[in-house]
């Protein structure tokens, strides 16, 4: 679907080819370009997490659209230290007896996985393949421990006095005379929490635990229990791992925060350069509001999205906003926009609707990145959302039904799956999101209703018509029509036959738009319930 320049190129349309384009110029030509995220599995990894994930899937697609090798490597932090136990978390006490040793040491709370870490590291993994992003893993715990960074570890201690300058350059306080750029698990009590740290300049780093008092001494080229903070870990990295592109929060981004020090520390201590980097925004939840935070426990995740969201329709709600640009996901009414949203964008890109050639270049390039798996050769059949609650909730949640009232539409497995997921969300969205004046439930029985004589003049022109004209029926629009010719003839307002029709269909004084509503219901349910008050 996508297009070529007259040069034969790539044509940068969307924000990850630009970004692509920028790490081909100024990285070179290379046989692979490698690609880089991670997240600290200090709690349930949240939704917010997400959009850096997706942020370097982007540019991953984007660098093979043009023919390139990419690596698309994953950090996961688990030899952090455990510094907080999220709210969220069964087993607290438990837990709290784990405090500051390495994530990867704490025992997994729901006793599923080896680890606090596996747990939710093994729960992100399978939510993003939902999405169709595919990683290559890296646990840190297991690099620290099989020693892979003992080199870089002696060059940081060796550069202590150029990193102290740098941090102190944007700092309000400096630093400690006696500061040291790694952290010690302490040998006896496995805790990071060490009260004085020396290094003989050599092999050799001296410390005291400030829980146990335990001193120690630990040897560099055989020690694993030596680790580098995050402002020395992520640079020494991008050499370690030849990053070319990473992403990352405004929090990282500010101005003397972790990118501004990361970038003089890989020049002057690990011989490298920073990757093409590339800023994104916070992402929030309708209606929750704030930030999302992992160890504080109030987290949204992607399984939750994932639950109202088709997964070509979360990937297509990022690439829609460009990476600086904060948006919040919805859980309440606005679904049923962001579906028509979707639906139209869909229809642009298959050519259906038509747009101006940059706003449907567009729309086909956004389409291409929010694919999972193969895109469909024809546009594919598209449920609105509206129309499948109604249905849905007409048919007490029975799915089967659904498929029959749209089988006839269906072309193709691709079909049957939209179908399928769609109707599933519509369901997790009506029963646990959806505001109460949008529920409904068709009665078994009409309630009982006092009626003036022209209402009841009505609902027996009604029940003619029901018996009579029903069947001709081709459009909403004609029923509506056909209702306001009864309503004048009686001489009621419309609002009192409307109240009265849904009344005695579902019990509530407003609902779905009549016509189409009553359409799907069908005649023979509608005569039985005016049966029951006529």
């Amino acid at each position: 679907m996508s297009k070529e320049n007259k040069k034969g190129g790539f044509k940068a349309i969307h924000w990850a080819d630009a970004t692509a384009d920028r790490i081909i110029r100024q990285c070179g030509d290379k046989d692979q370009y490698t690609v880089a995220s991670g997240i600290t599995p200090s709690g349930v990894v949240h939704f917010g997490n997400f959009r850096e994930t997706i942020t370097v899937d982007f540019v991953a697609r984007a660098l093979r659209d043009r023919g390139k090798k990419v690596r698309f490597i994953f950090s996961w932090d688990d030899y952090d230290t455990f510094r907080k136990v999220p709210a969220n978390m069964p087993k607290q006490d438990e837990l709290k007896t784990y405090m500051f040793q390495p994530i990867v040491d704490t025992p997994d709370p729901f006793e599923k996985a080896e680890s606090y870490a596996a747990h939710h590291e093994k729960n992100y993994e399978a939510q993003v393949g939902r999405v169709g992003v595919d990683v290559e893993a890296i646990y840190q715990a297991k690099k620290y421990r099989n020693g892979d960074y003992k080199a870089d570890i002696k060059k940081t201690l060796d550069h202590t006095k150029e990193i102290t300058a740098i941090l102190n350059g944007h700092r309000k306080e400096p630093l400690s005379s006696d500061w040291l750029p790694i952290s010690i698990y302490c040998e006896k009590c496995n805790r990071d929490k060490i009260k004085t740290m020396s290094y003989d300049g050599n092999q050799t780093v001296s410390y005291e635990c400030d829980l146990c008092g335990h001193k120690g001494e630990e040897n560099l080229e055989e020690t694993s229990r030596v680790k580098l903070p995050w402002r020395m870990d992520w640079p020494m990295r991008w050499v370690y791992e030849q990053v070319d592109f990473e992403p990352g929060g405004k929090d990282h981004s500010s101005e003397g925060g972790s990118f501004t020090t990361a970038k003089e520390i890989v020049a002057q201590v690990y011989g490298g350069k920073p990757p093409i980097y590339l800023q994104y925004e916070f992402v929030s939840i309708k209606g929750a509001g704030g930030k999302m935070s992992s160890s504080s426990g109030n987290v949204i995740t992607l399984k939750d999205i994932l639950d109202v969201y088709e997964p070509e329709m979360v990937r297509w709600i990022f690439a829609s906003y460009k990476s600086n640009a904060e948006f919040s996901v919805s859980f309440d009414l606005d679904v049923i926009k962001t579906y028509e949203d979707f639906d139209r964008q869909e229809r642009l890109a298959f050519g259906v609707d038509k747009g101006n050639e940059k706003k449907m270049a567009m729309a086909k390039r956004v389409y291409e990145i929010s694919s999972v798996g193969e895109i469909p050769t024809e546009m594919p059949f598209q449920p609105a959302f509206r129309h499948l609650c109604n249905i849905l909730q007409i048919n007490n949640g029975d799915i089967s039904k659904v498929r029959d009232a749209y089988a006839d539409q269906m072309k193709n497995e691709r079909d049957e799956r939209r179908l399928k997921e769609r109707s599933e969300r519509a369901l997790f969205w009506i029963n646990n999101y959806a505001p109460e004046e949008f529920k409904f439930k068709i009665n078994d029985k009409a309630p009982q209703v006092e009626m003036t004589d022209p209402q009841r003049d009505f609902l027996k022109e009604f029940q003619v018509f029901l018996n009579q004209g029903w069947d001709g029926l081709q459009t909403d629009k004609e029923l509506h029509e056909k209702l306001y010719e009864m309503i004048h003839k009686v001489g009621i307002e419309p609002g009192e036959a409307f109240l009265l029709l849904y009344g005695i269909l579902i019990s509530k004084e407003k609902g779905p738009k009549l016509a189409g509503f009553m359409r799907i219901i069908g005649k023979e349910k509608i005569l039985s319930l005016l049966g029951d008050v006529l």
